[in-house]
């Protein structure tokens, strides 16, 4: 039995990584290969198991994460994995790409170092597919109810899996040429390599889940058309309205969307082309955002051989620890580095200027994008501070401010007669459902650009609307309501 005492004795330890410079020339994630199970399960074992789990409120999928810590701890990594399991359908991607809120609701957080719930989550995953504990489970019975989803990110592909368990024939609708959505082409490899992704999608095709790719619905497909072929369709589209940034020189060549950046790397990654048209290779770039698309970016950029790589953030610099207004347990904004930071620092390639507002794009003699123009953002309005504007050398400015709900020119929205909210996303009542009947919203599509762990949470409970909806009863777990919200700032 593991030390019930270990959250005194054990000092909290990160999955190590691989060396910074030795990272940046290739594609391969971050970490070092190999789980080190008995590490993990040291530290899984400075789980309190307290009597009030906020790990567990904090996650939106409610993982029992007391109950997978102890089984790790313990060493009955197929308990854990059938508990993990249980409430996550791909543990695999969220044990890469969440941030983590149950981290910052651990107790051992409130004056220290919490578990590593993210790493331990990842570890019970990863064994449970080596050990073949996570095996296809098609349905017993078949329901003789078909469903169509509609987008393949993680709210639609958790949405088909529950679905298709539950016996109804499922098909995904994805206007790409591969499913995935932003795990497929949003995600850099060094985050996600994307053989995790097919080998989970091969999964689904084995329990019977069908995908039609290339098929954009409401235009090779009518909506309706494809509503009066089943008996319910979820709408998983996501919110891939890319937000603008109106500024002089905003249309000079060199100026780009963040996701169209990352989507051409990572079809470079796929094999369908030998470079990519917006490579960073040689040029100085510079990155307009803060968040995750911002420092995928950065990633991607050092991978290419970027001259230098500067990232301007509108934000001032987080403080280290919480701010008063920001307390346990709620996830903090706190000044944070991800691996792409680490690396840029090691190769020298760029600051990160936070309070800093761009104000312009300068064209060079070919009347290509030479040059960012950026000052001082000041409060409150985060407005540039006159006298404090300067320019940035750049051959390539990527814009990555986020996304606004599903994109405008859809056809599939009008076809449906769905509406939508002043954000932008998609409206729905408590139970995922729409005006439009039968017809159900889940994931960012609703619920605005948010975390992959919500989307997966999302696509379940919307799963369980559906299933509900078809029989009048449902079995499936819902882990949330469409109007829940995170206990995150």
């Amino acid at each position: 039995m593991a030390d019930r005492m270990a959250f005194f004795t054990t000092p909290r330890a990160e999955r190590a990584r691989r060396d910074a410079h030795e990272r940046v020339g290739d594609w391969r994630e971050v970490y070092r290969p190999g789980a080190l199970l008995p590490v993990v399960g040291g530290q899984a074992g400075r789980c309190m198991d307290c009597g009030l789990p906020f790990c567990h409120d904090a996650c939106p999928l409610g993982n029992i994460v007391p109950e997978w810590n102890r089984l790790a701890a313990d060493g009955d990594w197929r308990a854990a994995a059938s508990r993990l399991l249980a409430t996550n359908n791909f543990p695999e991607f969220t044990g890469r790409l969440c941030p983590a809120p149950c981290e910052s609701a651990c107790v051992l957080a409130i004056d220290g170092a919490a578990v590593t719930i993210k790493n331990v989550e990842l570890a019970i995953a990863d064994r449970a597919w080596e050990s073949g504990w996570d095996r296809p489970r098609p349905p017993d019975v078949p329901s003789g109810r078909r469903v169509a989803v509609v987008g393949s990110g993680p709210a639609g592909l958790a949405a088909a899996q529950q679905l298709t368990r539950a016996g109804h024939a499922t098909t995904v609708y994805e206007r790409a040429d591969r499913p995935g959505g932003l795990l497929r082409y949003g995600i850099p490899p060094f985050r996600l390599e994307k053989h995790r992704l097919d080998r989970r999608l091969d999964q689904m095709r084995e329990e019977g889940t069908g995908f039609r790719c290339g098929v954009r619905v409401g235009r090779d497909v009518a909506a309706g058309e494809l509503r009066a072929g089943c008996d319910a369709l979820v709408v998983a589209v996501g919110a891939t309205a890319c937000r603008e940034l109106p500024l002089p020189g905003r249309d000079l060549p060199g100026v780009h969307q963040a996701i169209a950046y990352l989507t051409w790397a990572n079809r470079v990654d796929e094999g369908d082309r030998p470079d990519s048209p917006l490579s960073a290779e040689g040029r100085h770039v510079v990155i307009v955002g803060g968040g995750d698309t911002a420092a995928d970016c950065l990633g991607t950029a050092l991978r290419q051989g970027a001259a230098s790589v500067t990232q301007l953030d509108i934000n001032p610099r987080p403080p280290e620890r919480r701010a008063a207004g920001q307390p346990w347990p709620v996830h903090p904004k706190v000044y944070r580095e991800t691996t792409s930071h680490e690396e840029a620092g090691a190769a020298a390639a760029g600051p990160r200027v936070f309070a800093a507002v761009a104000v312009g794009f300068e064209a060079g003699p070919d009347g290509r994008l030479a040059a960012v123009r950026f000052a001082e953002a000041q409060p409150p309005d985060r407005g540039p501070r006159p006298g404090t504007e300067r320019s940035l050398p750049a051959g390539l400015a990527l814009l990555a401010l986020g996304f606004a709900g599903p994109e405008p020119d859809q056809e599939l929205i009008p076809q449906l007669g769905l509406a939508t909210g002043p954000d932008g996303a998609l409206t729905r009542d408590d139970g995922f459902a729409t005006g439009a009947d039968g017809v159900f919203v889940a994931g960012d599509a609703g619920r605005g650009q948010s975390l992959i762990v919500w989307a997966v949470a999302e696509g379940r409970a919307a799963a369980a609307a559906v299933d509900r909806y078809l029989r009048g009863v449902t079995e499936l777990p819902a882990p949330i309501r469409a109007s829940a919200r995170a206990l995150t700032l």
